[in-house]
């Protein structure tokens, strides 16, 4: 597949190349920073070359995590997001519907490297993968029976089906997912890249220079976009002071 991409060195070119790009498209548009350029669009599960099964990571997490929590997952929809939450490798890939945000992501770490800022049409990535809306501009949540063949359970009895990722949005039940604007692509058991799938009207992204990522991020700043506002837990808090002494 090929798929355009441009340079932006500020969020103003950010948000007139933006504007430009999805001019005409009154649908939900998706955002995904990437440290570097050559980052694939494939979630961490499959990075790992031979991964333990989906089953025995759930299993695992079920017996550690369970007497931490206040309130139990009632599936292992639920699960395998909480799993995502907390780092543990999964076959989601986060998106923001903030451009903002994905800026933020592309820009604070690793400035040895030009990022990347993906934009996403999630419906658009639906229909590739065969999943119509049922109204306009409509993304499925994991409970709709269209996306039951991606839940843990069905996804770990199939083994011969290999269907493309799809769009999905979920309840944002933590405050980081809510700042953060969060939601997902999971994938199925089709290994390819997003950025490898389909035809190129679902996809493009931009092009950060590695020297434009500092003045991008304090242009953020002023924005009210930083670690604190994106992850708001005791932790940033010392972070953002600490950048502060600096």
């Amino acid at each position: 597949m090929k798929y355009s991409t441009k340079t932006i060195k500020s969020l103003s070119d950010l948000i007139s190349k933006l504007k430009d790009d999805s001019k005409g498209y009154d649908g939900p548009i998706w955002f995904r920073g990437q440290p570097k350029m050559t980052y694939k669009l494939l979630p961490s599960y499959y990075r790992f070359k031979n991964p333990v099964s989906e089953k025995t990571l759930i299993q695992k997490f079920k017996q550690n995590a369970t007497l931490l929590l206040n309130d139990i997952p009632s599936n292992d929809f639920e699960w395998l997001f909480l799993m995502q939450h907390h780092g543990v490798p999964t076959r989601l890939l986060d998106w923001s519907e903030s451009p903002l945000v994905a800026a933020y992501f592309a820009c604070q770490n690793n400035n040895d490297d030009d990022s990347a800022l993906w934009v996403l049409l999630p419906v658009e990535l639906n229909i590739n993968a065969g999943i119509r809306p049922e109204e306009t501009f409509n993304i499925p949540s994991l409970d709709d029976d269209a996306l039951l063949s991606y839940s843990p359970p069905r996804y770990q009895n199939d083994t011969t089906s290999k269907m493309y990722p799809v769009a999905t949005i979920t309840t944002r039940n933590n405050s980081r997912m809510q700042s953060q604007l969060g939601c997902f692509t999971i994938f199925h058991k089709e290994k390819k890249p997003i950025e490898e799938i389909g035809d190129k009207n679902h996809l493009w992204r931009y092009k950060i220079p590695k020297d434009s990522k500092k003045e991008i991020l304090e242009e953020l700043k002023l924005c009210g976009i930083n670690r604190f506002t994106l992850f708001p837990e005791l932790e940033s808090i010392g972070e953002t002071l600490k950048k502060e002494l600096k």
